[in-house]
C-alpha cells in the first residue's frame, strides 16, 4: 500500500517550514545573509540541520525564499502608499518616503535586500524586487502624466531611474560600517534630512519643478 501523508503530518511539516523561515528572517535582519548560518538557524528553529534541507534543497533556495518574503512585505507597503488619497505626484512622494523610512528603520535588512553581495539565486529575486517597484512607479507616473501634474516622458525609463536613485542613495547610510557607528537616537535625528533630500531629488527630477 502506498504511503499517504496525513493532514496532521502536512500541518507539522508546514509549521516546521514556517518556523525555519521565520528564524532565517531573524538571522538576516540581525546580521545579513552572510551571517545567517544554517547551524544558527537550526538552533533557533529547534530542528536538526538536516531537517532544513528536507524543506529547502539548498541554503541558496532558503535564502531566495526569505528574500521573496521580505521584499513582498516592502512592496506591499509601497502599494498601500500609492493607493492613498491625493494626486499621482503626492502619492509617489508618500511611496518613496515609505520606502526610504522603512529602510532606515531596519538598516541591516534593507542593506541585505538592496546591496549586500548575494548568491545568484538571490540576485534573481533582487532583480524581480526592483522590477516590482519600477512597475508600481511606472503606473503612478502614467497617472500623473494623464492628470497633468507630471510632464510627458517615458514612464518606464523614469520609473527605473527612480528605483536606481533611491536605492543608490541609501547604500552608504545602510552600510553596516556606517549604521553600526551611530546610536539609535543619532540615526533617528539624521534620517529626516536624508529622506527629504531623496524625495526632493526624485520628485524634482520627475516634475521638473523645485520642491
Amino acid at each position: 500500500m502506498a504511503y499517504r501523508e496525513t493532514e496532521k503530518m502536512r500541518l507539522r511539516k508546514a509549521a516546521a517550514r514556517q518556523r525555519i523561515a521565520e528564524c532565517t528572517y531573524q538571522c538576516v535582519a540581525e546580521g545579513g545573509f552572510r551571517n545567517a548560518k544554517i547551524t544558527r538557524i537550526a538552533e533557533l528553529a529547534g530542528v536538526a540541520t538536516g531537517t532544513i534541507y528536507r524543506h529547502f534543497e539548498s541554503k541558496e533556495d532558503l535564502f531566495a525564499e526569505i528574500f521573496r518574503l521580505a521584499t513582498q512585505r516592502e512592496v506591499d507597503k509601497v502599494v498601500e502608499a500609492l493607493a492613498t488619497e491625493g494626486s499621482a505626484t503626492e502619492r509617489l512622494e508618500k511611496a518613496l518616503r515609505q520606502f526610504a523610512e522603512r529602510a532606515l528603520t531596519s538598516p541591516m535588512m534593507a542593506w541585505s535586500l538592496i546591496a549586500e553581495p548575494v548568491d545568484p539565486k538571490v540576485e534573481v529575486e533582487r532583480l524581480a524586487y526592483r522590477k516590482a517597484y519600477a512597475g508600481l512607479f511606472e503606473q503612478a507616473i502614467l497617472e500623473g502624466i494623464k492628470e497633468g501634474g507630471i510632464p510627458d516622458q517615458n514612464a518606464r525609463q523614469s520609473s527605473t531611474c527612480l528605483v536606481g536613485a533611491i536605492a543608490e542613495s541609501l547604500v552608504g547610510p545602510l552600510s553596516p560600517t556606517q549604521s553600526g557607528q551611530a546610536t539609535a537616537a543619532e540615526t533617528d535625528n539624521n534620517n529626516d534630512p536624508l529622506v527629504n533630500t531623496i524625495i526632493r531629488f526624485c520628485i524634482q527630477g520627475l516634475t521638473g519643478t523645485r520642491r
